[in-house]
């Protein structure tokens, strides 16, 4: 005797899909009576599990999905005859589409049906049937003959208890502040899956600066799209060594496999993974894996499934893991102003009422939501502490990274230790020696150096290559540029910290020498693009000198010095407390395109005041004479005349006494310049002549022709335009034959000047305008000359009555002056103020 079981029928109906059968009309009828014993529930288990398998249907044809749901309210007679519609559908699709055979061979799986009578027969004629409730007890009579076989149908085995969807993510945190731009970018990686692969999206940082809040208030958003589930695992990955160290991928698969209802969890993490895959196919699921180590940790816990998402978080960029389509978004610090928000819950109206002590508390903690919300949490504890005192004992010591405290345990230092602990040892050199130095951004030519142990290697290049893509998949280190790196304000502290611990005093040492010696070296190729002329004769750098950055061209050379004024002042006050004078006034002679060309006051006076004082205790007096002059400069564009003039004597009687020619000129014409910015105009015009006469005497061309360039500018000043068109004429000529583009432009600038207040003033704009295109880009780049010429124009606008231009020309010129000269900022607010 034999009898159909449900499970029978399911692995009959599937073996006969498998095979391909093109006239399988049993397998069909199958498959209606699996439908038809679904109910009329569409929101049943049974139907939307069919509506994931139509999903996959209607990849390969389209036109399937105008048969869902087969539920009508015009009679059972109708939805039947959908039912079978989309029973012949399938049955069609699968024969031709194998990922259509294998979703629909799970169904049936799932929901096989009732058991199936053979074809050809009934029940009266084939068999005797005691089904249902029926019992027999005892003795039983044959009343007349049996035919067929005697099926016994025990009662259907209750079912077990029905399990709940999984909703696992944490709980979100009562204050989560900004983010908006963050959780936009998620929802854009999100709305660009593939319909056919699995999603996955890494959302990396450094501690503490808040992937999980971020994720986890993401996902709780986003629950209505993850209706069959949302699942949970911290991996553990940044755990240290003797404390269990990172979670195993078997331990969450079985978690999960027990979540989702397996009876029971295979011993491999290989049979896990691939039951993991197999019992979320067609769900739609939220993963979130925390705190990934490796993306080999991930990797097994990944879905199968185009309908799930899997989101993982980490301190590293989980680089391995694009191999497998993930992307990759990187989380910054909050926004200032959210920061400042997050510091105000415990803060109060102290925040409110202090607002700029406020903005360097945030800055302090380098605007991570961990640093910032332990800062508030301390001033909610201090009532009576202000929030200036709290910038105060941040700005001490390590600042946050010791400061910040929860139940007495330095927690962002704790988390950067943690970090630093799984470096492998080259990285941690590096990670080291680069918090030694007093800079904000390094060179990859740089690090090059400080990773070279002096061994000679040929593998050193090779080995700083891997330290430093190793600190930046762990977000210790970000890339701002090519080639160029930075660390984040608080990991610049930490690295600080280990550095003074953990290098001893030689190798300290060592590191701050090649850096200063780089500064030198890169210094030194910047100023040979932007201004030859300058070059000192006679220190050339020694042979050996640390490799400088590549720089290719003026405006690259012109952005290095910008990008490091940071650093290269740093190895200023570094050469000058450590006693290293020759570096130290060589290295701010050697910067002098910078203070040219990018006006930075403040620096260039200390500079200049450190690099004089060690060309003194250095002995050189050449070094003296430049620190001299140069400062001389620095300290007239700050309008300190008194002090400039000064400087510009002492350098006159130091060349005098040398017989330096060529020394006196420039200081001769430095006293014309102040006594000219003083409005002495007599005074200015006879230093002029006579460092013109110097300049002449020895040949200097470069030197008379900015001389007289100084004596247009005179002659402007005495309102006589013609002269000063006249000089200025003579001397743009000579220095554009000299291929002086810089010095040219700007006469060329003056001369536009001139000319549009006096006799040319359409030619005047045209020169004003060719100035101001090359002072943009190219070897003349300069902002404070881009901002002059600016304010010509709209001088030139005005004059001409076009009102609208120049308030655009005074507009662009006053933002560049910004964060150049307070003074000329606000004679030109006040200019802009005027109707």
């Amino acid at each position: 005797m034999c009898a159909f079981s449900s499970d029978g029928l399911a692995d009959g109906l599937a073996d006969g899909l498998a095979d391909g059968l093109a006239d399988g009309s049993d397998e069909l009828e199958a498959l209606l009576s699996a439908m038809a014993a679904c109910g009329a529930d569409p929101e049943s288990p049974a139907w939307r599990d069919l509506a994931r398998v139509m999903d996959t249907a209607a990849r390969a044809n389209p036109s399937v999905a105008r048969l869902r749901p087969p539920h009508t309210a015009e009679g059972q007679q109708a939805e039947a005859a959908l039912r079978r519609e989309l029973a012949q559908e399938l049955h069609a699709l699968a024969v031709r589409d194998a990922a259509t055979r294998q979703a629909l061979t799970e169904w049936l799986h799932r929901h096989p049906g009732p058991p199936r009578t053979p074809p050809g027969s009934t029940p009266s004629a084939t068999a005797n049937v005691i089904s249902g409730n029926s019992v027999l007890h005892g003795p039983s009579v044959q009343a007349r003959d049996i035919h067929g076989s005697i099926h016994f149908h025990p009662p259907s085995p209750t079912p077990p208890p029905h399990l709940p969807v999984p909703r696992q993510l944490p709980p979100v945190t009562a204050r989560f502040i900004g983010r908006e731009a963050d959780r936009r970018a998620l929802d854009g990686v999100r709305a660009q899956r593939s319909p056919h692969a699995p999603q996955i999206l890494v959302v990396s940082g450094l501690a503490g600066v808040g992937k999980t809040a971020l994720v986890t208030h993401w996902l709780h958003e986003n629950a209505d799209r993850f209706p069959d589930g949302q699942f949970y695992a911290d991996l553990g990955g940044q755990t240290t060594v003797g404390e269990g160290g990172p979670v195993s991928p078997a331990t969450v698969l079985e978690a999960f496999l027990v979540a989702l209802g397996a009876a029971s969890v295979p011993a491999g993490i290989a049979q896990r993974s691939a039951l993991w895959r197999s019992m979320t196919s067609g769900l739609r699921l939220a993963v979130l894996l925390d705190s990934a180590f490796t993306a080999a940790q991930v990797r097994p816990l990944l879905l199968g499934t185009p309908t799930g998402l899997t989101v993982v978080t980490s301190r590293s960029n989980l680089t391995g893991l694009r191999v497998e389509g993930a992307s990759v978004h990187r989380l910054e610090g909050l926004p200032a102003e959210s920061a400042v928000e997050l510091l105000a819950v415990g803060g109060g109206t102290r925040v409110a009422r202090e607002p700029a002590a406020a903005r360097e508390v945030v800055r302090l903690c380098g605007r991570l939501p961990l640093a910032v919300a332990l800062a508030s949490a301390q001033l909610a504890l201090r009532p009576h502490c202000s929030v200036s005192t709290l910038a105060d004992s941040l700005s001490r010591g390590q600042g946050a990274v010791d400061t910040l405290r929860v139940d007495g345990e330095a927690v962002m230092r704790t988390a950067l230790d943690m970090s630093y602990a799984v470096l492998p040892d080259e990285s941690r050199a590096l990670y080291r020696r680069m918090g030694l130095l007093p800079a904000d951004r390094h060179d990859f030519s740089l690090l090059n150096a400080l990773a070279d142990d002096g061994d000679g290697s040929s593998e050193t290049g090779q080995a700083a290559d891997i330290a430093v893509d190793v600190l930046m998949e762990s977000n210790l280190l970000e890339e701002t540029g090519p080639g160029t790196y930075r660390f984040h304000d608080l990991v610049q502290a930490h690295a600080r910290r280990l550095g003074e611990e953990l290098e001893d005093p030689e190798g300290r040492e060592r590191t701050l020498r090649r850096f200063v010696d780089w500064c030198l070296s890169t210094a030194a190729s910047a100023e040979g693009i932007l201004t030859p002329s300058h070059r000192l004769p006679g220190h050339d750098l020694p042979a050996g000198t640390v490799p400088p950055t590549p720089l290719d061209g003026p405006e690259e050379a012109l952005a290095w010095l910008d990008t490091h004024r940071n650093g290269l002042m740093g190895a200023v006050r570094h050469s000058a407390q450590f006693g290293w004078h020759s570096s130290c006034w060589r290295l701010t002679d050697l910067i002098w395109p910078l203070f040219l060309r990018l006006r930075p006051s403040e620096m260039w006076l200390e500079a200049h005041r450190l690099g004089l004082e060690a060309a003194r205790r250095s002995g050189s007096r050449q070094g003296e004479g430049r620190m001299l002059t140069s400062g001389a400069i620095g300290l007239r564009n700050a309008g300190r005349y008194p002090e400039a003039a000064d400087w510009y004597r002492q350098a006159l009687e130091l060349a005098t006494a040398d017989g330096d020619t060529r020394q006196q000129a420039q200081a001769v014409s430095g006293l014309g310049h102040v006594s000219l910015l003083a409005h002495q105009l007599d005074d200015a015009r006879v230093h002029f002549e006579h460092a013109l006469r110097l300049r002449e005497a020895i040949g200097y061309r470069r030197g008379a022709a900015l001389s007289r360039r100084r004596l247009g500018e005179t002659a402007l000043a005495g309102g006589d335009l013609a002269t000063a068109a006249e000089h200025l004429r003579r001397a743009v000529g000579e220095l554009d034959s000299l291929g002086e583009t810089y010095e040219a432009t700007r006469v060329l600038a003056l001369l536009g000047h001139v000319l549009n207040r006096g006799e040319d003033p359409d030619g005047g704009v045209l020169r004003l305008r060719e100035a101001l295109a090359r002072f943009r880009a190219g070897d003349a780049r300069s902002e404070h000359w881009e901002a002059r010429c600016l304010e010509w124009l709209g001088q030139a606008a005005e004059s001409r009555g076009d009102h609208a231009e120049s308030v655009r020309h005074y507009e662009a010129a006053r933002d560049l002056f910004r964060r150049l000269s307070p003074e000329d900022t606000q004679r030109l607010d006040a200019r802009l103020r005027q109707p």
